[in-house]
């Protein structure tokens, strides 16, 4: 009786370390299947163009959803990234201009962007932190509201028109400039944030402490972290690496765009949840967002190539974030 019971636990063990394996390669393999499934339509899928192409565009995705990330892992989110990323385009393009008509030199008009647009992150992050962690917020009400905060910003300050005539020397360095011979700047900027994540959230007590606070925040505050502050940090963080994502995306658009932002907010958190970054926090890592960049990327990619509608693509986002959760959700039960 007593081996039938272990030959039976052992079985059972097995299988289910094979659906976990499953479940860790189901996107690669997704991934996979999909551009070889378009490649038979659309040759062009595969080809080196395309898929630097691809990895390009993805830079800029990557930093959003890096910002997600910092929240989701302790069990939050950010609804305000994109009007924040709008507000912060059209505000360091509004400064910059101006320094410009006024003949500044060209190291005032970038030092000015750059306080002036990660200046406005850090006060949003600091906004929505303080409210979530010292005043104990839902984070989707605080959120929401910096949403319609920054929305309004954009669209006043900007009158609703684009603010043309961003210095050149501006998208030189945070766009079209070459450092390395077949590396866009954006792709090293990513890069060069992607490592900085990986070492914070490994090799810092912040980083391993918001793994802690987003598994189980009780036993965070019982081992004595100062989890508010950490929490409040968190948000910060995002804010700051949406500000850089806007500030790469106005030097790339050679504008300020009260619009730019639009759908960013979607796209950031569908790359982090469908690359495994868990809603329920404490799960998930910079490999886990890179991941789910490149998919959302490939996936946006495919369809532009084979012509399908904006309208069609979102849809078919929806359909992949509920699938992502659902394989989430399936990952905690069987953990």
């Amino acid at each position: 009786m007593t081996d039938a019971i272990f030959v039976s636990k052992a079985g059972a063990d097995r299988r289910r370390g094979l659906l976990d394996w499953l479940l860790i390669l189901s996107l690669p393999l997704l991934m996979i299947a999909m551009e070889l499934g378009v490649y038979a339509f659309e040759p062009r899928v595969l080809s080196l163009r395309n898929i630097v192409n691809v990895l390009n565009q993805s830079s800029y995705l990557v930093l959003f959803a890096s910002a997600q990330m910092m929240v989701i892992l302790t069990r939050g989110f950010d609804l305000s990234l994109g009007t924040t990323v709008s507000a912060i385009s059209v505000a360091s393009a509004l400064v910059m201009t101006g320094l410009a008509a006024a003949g500044a030199p060209d190291f005032v008009l970038v030092a000015a962007g750059l306080i002036v647009g990660l200046g406005f992150g850090a006060l949003v992050g600091l906004f929505n932190g303080f409210f979530v962690s010292w005043l104990g917020i839902n984070p989707f009400v605080v959120t929401l509201g910096s949403l319609n905060i920054c929305l309004g910003l954009a669209t006043t300050i900007s009158g609703g028109r684009p603010v043309f005539n961003v210095p050149d020397v501006f998208s030189l360095l945070f766009y079209n400039g070459v450092l390395i011979p077949g590396l866009s700047i954006p792709l090293m900027i990513a890069i060069l944030v992607c490592l900085g994540l990986y070492f914070l959230l490994n090799h810092t007590v912040f980083g391993r402490s918001l793994y802690l606070i987003g598994n189980n925040p009780r036993a965070a505050y019982l081992a004595g972290l100062p989890s508010k502050r950490f929490l409040g940090l968190a948000y910060l963080a995002c804010s700051l690496l949406a500000a850089f994502g806007a500030l790469m995306l106005t030097a790339r658009t050679g504008s300020g765009e009260p619009n730019l932002g639009g759908s960013l907010m979607l796209e950031s958190i569908a790359a982090a949840v469908i690359g495994g970054v868990s809603l329920q926090g404490g799960v998930g890592g910079v490999g886990a967002v890179i991941m789910g960049t490149l998919f959302v990327t490939m996936l946006s990619n495919s369809m532009d190539l084979l012509e399908v509608g904006g309208y069609i693509q979102q849809i078919l986002l929806g359909c992949v974030i509920i699938v992502a959760i659902f394989l989430d959700r399936l990952r905690l039960t069987r953990g």
